[in-house]
């Protein structure tokens, strides 16, 4: 589904996809964060009653600068990750595929691709992300004192490393591991075979081959295979965010153990905090996403199947 040469072009085009995903998604994501944070701390006791009430408050204390608060590391963050992993995700299935015809989405080629794209793309997530849910759980309504309080995402990044050290900067990093290893999975697996289908029942039409008519169905699949996507691995997501933002240096880093502590007093509804935000969210980032990526691509003169 990606030709082998100018394989360069195709991380290119995965960077215009992170772009396009923080620019629609990432004020949902500071409603989702704020969701996670407040509604599972134990001491909290704040309670945003859903992510209508959280944005609400958000508007009313903060402005619009409020939902992108932390943006500036996403930005750099998901440039980077998205470029990653779609050009290490075409490259692999490309090597995977090697002889077989490209004639249909085939489960033993996207799935070990996605998730060793996701595994690679956790290493440079689990940072950028760390920052930007610390920045992100600040603000009028925060927790978290004005002495602990971080002025820019630089900020962080240093009294973080300063701090706790190097390996603290990478807390989290086994909830990350997992949510992208699963998550890309299944979002490629829904993609590819969503794709696949609709172009099928298009074959022989002159809609094909339209630029609008490929944003559409780009649309189509990005949204559903990115709310299958989170979906699925929204519990490790909520530990994450309860690993990343804790202040304590002892607080539990096993996801698992984090989601048990969680469900004890929450119960599922805790594990799957924000997940109101983050499946209205999914849609439109992750079609945001996919119209950049399939858009680039053409431009760049990459031919898809």
């Amino acid at each position: 589904m990606g030709e082998g040469l100018g394989f360069y072009k195709e991380y290119i085009s995965g960077m215009n996809a992170g772009l396009a995903t923080v620019a629609v998604g990432h004020p949902f994501d500071t409603v989702k964060v704020k969701l996670q944070k407040h509604n599972t701390d134990v001491q909290g006791s704040l309670r945003y009653k859903n992510g209508l009430h959280c944005a609400s408050r958000i508007l009313q204390t903060e402005g619009v600068k409020g939902l992108y608060r932390g943006a500036t590391s996403s930005f750099l963050g998901m440039a980077f990750e998205s470029s990653l992993m779609f050009g290490i995700y075409s490259q692999a299935k490309l090597f995977l595929r090697g002889t077989l015809p490209d004639d249909r989405p085939r489960p033993e080629i996207i799935v070990p691709s996605a998730m060793f794209g996701g595994a690679i793309i956790s290493f440079v997530l689990c940072p950028t992300e760390l920052v930007k849910c610390r920045m992100q759980i600040q603000g009028t309504d925060s927790l978290v004192p004005n002495f602990r309080r971080y002025t820019s995402p630089l900020d962080c990044a240093v009294q973080t490393l300063k701090n706790e050290g190097a390996t603290g900067i990478f807390r989290g990093g086994s909830a990350t591991l997992l949510r992208e290893c699963a998550g890309n999975a299944v979002f490629f697996t829904v993609y590819e075979y969503l794709r696949y289908h609709i172009h099928s029942r298009l074959e022989g039409s002159k809609l094909k081959d339209g630029y609008l008519v490929d944003m559409g169905i780009g649309v189509l699949t990005g949204g559903l295979g990115g709310i299958a996507c989170w979906s699925a691995v929204l519990p490790f997501d909520v530990a994450k965010t309860i690993i990343q933002t804790s202040p304590d240096k002892a607080t539990e880093t096993n996801p698992l153990k984090v989601l048990r502590s969680i469900h004890k007093r929450a119960g599922v509804k805790g594990c799957y905090a924000g997940l109101g935000p983050t499946i209205v969210r999914a849609f439109p980032a992750n079609a945001a996403a996919i119209v950049a990526w399939e858009l680039s691509m053409k431009l760049l003169g990459i031919k898809r199947d």
